[in-house]
């Protein structure tokens, strides 16, 4: 009589391929993707260790952690070995490390680049499967007195209303302000509705004196500076 085979569990396994082991005797900046999520599941299936589970769920999402950190504890739970808890302990763990990544971007409140913006909004607008469209308030110094989300869109775009845009900006006293939305595409260039609304903005700015000083399109992995390309 044939009886089950439990899941290879990481206690189990050769000293040297422990990955907790590993990451007490040598550090976590010598683990791998697969072997650090290995840990946090523990044990893999029946055909597979946690770390060969791991690197498959990596290669369905082409080994990209931003990728993976879309995926929904639902869709977790499809891979084999992958349940409830685990998936939880993966949502988890990705979620703080994009909270580490927004709070470490927060700190640099002084804009003196278009690095800086990507900076604080890609770990909130980069890699979100829809448009949406936010303004970066300015006081002289060219520190953010607050970032506002103004519209939130569909897949290829989203309304702006200036007027709402403007409002807010005159009850901060803001003297400068920077727009910024994302592309789910990943494309960088700018549509003609872009560059036109872009003027749009420039122009009503100078008639109330405050000063568009960018506007930059976010994507998982890049941007866009109308200001760095001269075309703002």
């Amino acid at each position: 009589m044939k009886t089950k085979s439990s899941p290879i569990s990481i206690k189990n396994w050769k000293e040297d391929d422990r990955p907790r082991e590993k990451l007490i005797i040598k550090g976590k900046s010598v683990l791998s993707d697969a072997e650090l999520i290995a840990i946090l599941i523990g044990s893999g299936n029946r055909q597979e260790s946690a770390v060969d589970l791991s690197k498959r769920i990596l290669a369905s999402v082409s080994n990209n952690l931003n990728t993976l950190a879309r995926l929904s504890v639902a869709q977790l739970t499809q891979f084999k070995g992958i349940g409830e808890a685990k998936s939880v302990s993966i949502v988890t763990a990705l979620e703080l490390g994009r909270r580490r990544r927004l709070e470490k971007a927060l700190i640099q409140s002084k804009i003196t680049s278009s690095k800086h913006v990507f900076e604080i909004m890609q770990p909130i607008i980069g890699d979100l499967p829809h448009e949406e469209f936010w303004v970066l308030y300015l006081d002289n110094s060219n520190k953010i007195i607050q970032k506002t989300q103004l519209s939130k869109g569909g897949i290829t775009g989203t309304m702006v209303d200036t007027r709402l845009l403007f409002k807010k900006a005159m009850e901060l006293s803001a003297v400068g302000l920077i727009i910024t939305h994302n592309h789910p595409s990943g494309t960088l260039i700018p549509s003609t509705s872009d560059k036109n609304l872009t003027q749009k903005i420039k122009k009503a700015g100078q008639t109330l004196d405050i000063k568009l000083l960018d506007h930059i399109i976010i994507t998982e992995k890049a941007y866009f500076s109308f200001a760095d390309d001269n075309i703002l």
